[in-house]
């Protein structure tokens, strides 16, 4: 099948199933999977176009609303994370569409930023896992091994809630599974509208990123950032996409807008695996889980640096 708007030619069944594997294994990590997504776009599709973020920010539309509305259901969304994620990173979206159309339109330099930006991703994953004692479970573990050995439904849905207990401007504070977590706002504003930047160049929205420093940096556990950072990734994919499409007609030399129907083929296969993937992700180790992704970022990063480089 031939997609006029991107160049690409691929059978219609490929976009849909590579989007739900990837989603399936990424939203668990509260990441929508789209910076695993654009690599396969860039290297097996040869898709290399501007317009290749554009297209990846829709696969976000589309795919991430069944994870969100699944962690919503469970009680697992944190709110004050969610909107705090949101406020922060849509700016700098905006900001990095414009980087992306006019300082980073050579196919080679973008792979070595999106390398780049995935080996910080891979590696931070690894070091915070490495840091960690071996030796220790923590609490989220344990309630992982009892649901493995027979809990109830009933007692696992109440263990993985999320209780706000206080928040605002400045601080929001919360409970999950007996422990108290309390967040300085204003760092993770500020580290949103960075990541927005570089999440709006590669079209990712920047859950990939936000993810790993919310785990690493505030401590929080992998459980209740999952909702947060998929539902700032979706508002700013939506916001992402608005803007390259509003662009497109000033820079009418180059493919700017989404191809719409790839798109939505990544999107079918991703709302699927998404909604499967935040559905599973509580009887999943959140060990397993990162050692998972990190693997599967820092190989797609040596690749680029190796396409980069011959």
């Amino acid at each position: 099948m031939y997609f006029p708007l991107s160049g690409v030619t691929v059978d219609p069944w490929l976009p849909p199933l590579v989007a739900f594997v990837i989603s399936f294994f990424t939203s668990m990590g509260g990441i929508s999977g789209a910076f695993l997504l654009l690599p396969f776009q860039m290297s097996f599709l040869h898709y290399t176009h501007p317009s290749v973020s554009s297209t990846n920010q829709l696969y976000n539309i589309v795919a991430i609303p069944p994870g969100v509305y699944r962690y919503w259901r469970e009680g697992r969304m944190l709110w004050p994370l969610t909107w705090t994620v949101v406020l922060g990173t849509l700016p700098g979206v905006l900001i990095g569409a414009l980087v992306r159309v006019n300082g980073l339109r050579d196919p080679k330099n973008f792979k070595l930023f999106a390398a780049m930006v995935l080996l910080y991703i891979g590696g931070k994953l690894v070091l915070d896992q490495l840091k960690k004692n071996a030796g220790a479970k923590r609490p989220s573990e344990q309630r992982f091994q009892r649901a493995k050995n027979g809990a109830s439904a009933g007692s696992a849905a109440q263990d993985y809630t999320v209780q706000v207990m206080d928040t605002s401007l400045r601080r929001f504070s919360f409970t999950f599974q007996g422990e108290y977590f309390d967040v300085n706002r204003t760092s993770v504003f500020l580290l949103c509208f960075v990541v927005g930047i570089v999440g709006g160049i590669y079209g990712i929205g920047g859950g990939a990123i936000i993810a790993p420093f919310l785990v690493s940096f505030c401590k929080l556990p992998i459980y209740t950032i999952g909702g947060a950072t998929l539902m700032g990734t979706l508002v700013t994919s939506v916001a992402g996409v608005a803007f390259y499409t509003a662009i497109a007609p000033f820079y009418p030399q180059l493919a700017v807008a989404p191809d719409w129907l790839l798109g939505l083929l990544f999107g079918l296969g991703g709302m699927l695996g998404m909604y499967c993937g935040a559905r599973c992700q509580k009887y999943v180790p959140a060990k397993l889980i990162k050692w998972l992704l990190a693997v599967i970022i820092l190989l797609t990063a040596s690749r680029y640096l190796l396409e980069f480089f011959s």
